[in-house]
């Protein structure tokens, strides 16, 4: 998927647009060893995160990156949905229910859960989205549930 900054309007999708059931696959992001240590020694210096032998005595059997580095990979890769504004969050449920490994190659399915207009702001409404953070070998390593602030068409163009 191209990045929103580079679609044109028509390949936008306003709130008006959104069906509940409604799919979209991210491309996908390796997350390297390397990766892992440069996030973790900047925001989660945790010995699991940062050193290979360390993190063999954990309860990880090996290293693995930060949950917050898999969401930080999963918003870059929502980043690429197609939608008027970018992903502008309202809140969010998460969980990690397996560890990323080095060289999982990530990518997200995303599924729209609900659609509710705003009653106080008619120029916007949210869509809850369910997004899974899958590997190469199709394993769950983050289910996030977000509640997005999405803009409605303006009635000139409906």
């Amino acid at each position: 998927m191209a990045n929103p900054t580079q679609r044109s309007d028509k390949e936008l999708l306003y709130f008006d647009d959104l069906r509940v059931g409604q799919r979209f696959v991210t491309s996908e992001h390796r997350l390297d060893e390397e990766q892992i240590k440069v996030f973790a020694r900047q925001f989660d210096p945790q010995p699991f995160h940062l050193d290979a032998e360390a993190a063999k005595a954990s309860i990880f059997g090996g290293l693995v990156a930060s949950g917050w580095h898999t969401a930080a990979v999963t918003m870059r890769l929502t980043s690429e949905l197609p939608l008027v504004g970018g992903a502008i969050g309202a809140g969010v449920e998460i969980a990690w229910p397996k560890p990323t490994r080095p060289d999982s190659v990530l990518h997200v399915e995303c599924e729209i859960m609900d659609l509710k207009p705003s009653r106080s702001r008619p120029d916007r409404g949210i869509a809850t989205m369910r997004s899974e953070t899958k590997n190469q070998f199709g394993e769950t390593v983050q289910v996030l549930t977000a509640k997005l602030v999405v803009p409605r068409r303006p009635a000139n163009d409906i």
